[in-house]
């Protein structure tokens, strides 16, 4: 007979899909996350916060509160500069991996926008080899086209 698993609980759905789940609850020590429903390990943004927050209101030591929130005293300085610079939307971990398209530059783009005004018949995989020999960057045909189409939208709002 299949066992059925139990379902997830919704706060660490939410919390998994905001980047904001703490891989290490069991390592939070403090007493008011022991004490307390209000205070979850799980929730990272929230473990940051309680950690600057002791220190700046408590007077804790740094080490003595990155200890005791399960966190190293780098992380304790990068939440600080975190929330004085971005406030508490600053303690929730930004997105993994490269910021735009940094493979298809203007440069490439206006470059597969030559080829294909010379050849509309050219397809986005014929582009990507004539990519990879000119710039030496390997980019898959799909992004090509996602990249041009956006170029396109630019220029369709701005003209």
């Amino acid at each position: 007979m299949p066992r059925s698993r139990r379902p997830e609980d919704p706060k660490v759905v939410a919390l998994r899909e905001t980047r904001c789940l703490n891989p290490h609850p069991e390592a939070v020590t403090d007493e008011r996350f022991a004490s307390s429903d209000f205070f979850d390990a799980r929730d990272l943004a929230q473990v940051k916060y309680e950690m600057v927050r002791a220190v700046r209101e408590e007077d804790m030591p740094v080490t003595v509160a990155a200890a005791g929130f399960g966190l190293s005293r780098q992380s304790y300085y990068q939440a600080a500069a975190a929330l004085d610079h971005g406030g508490l939307p600053g303690l929730v971990p930004a997105k993994p991996g490269p910021k735009g398209a940094h493979k298809l530059t203007d440069e490439v783009c206006a470059f597969a926008e030559d080829a294909l005004a010379a050849d509309p018949g050219l397809r986005s995989a014929d582009l990507s080899g004539a990519i990879e020999r000119a710039f030496g960057v390997r980019v898959h045909a799909r992004s090509i086209e996602r990249a041009l189409a956006r170029r396109r939208a630019r220029r369709s709002k701005s003209g």
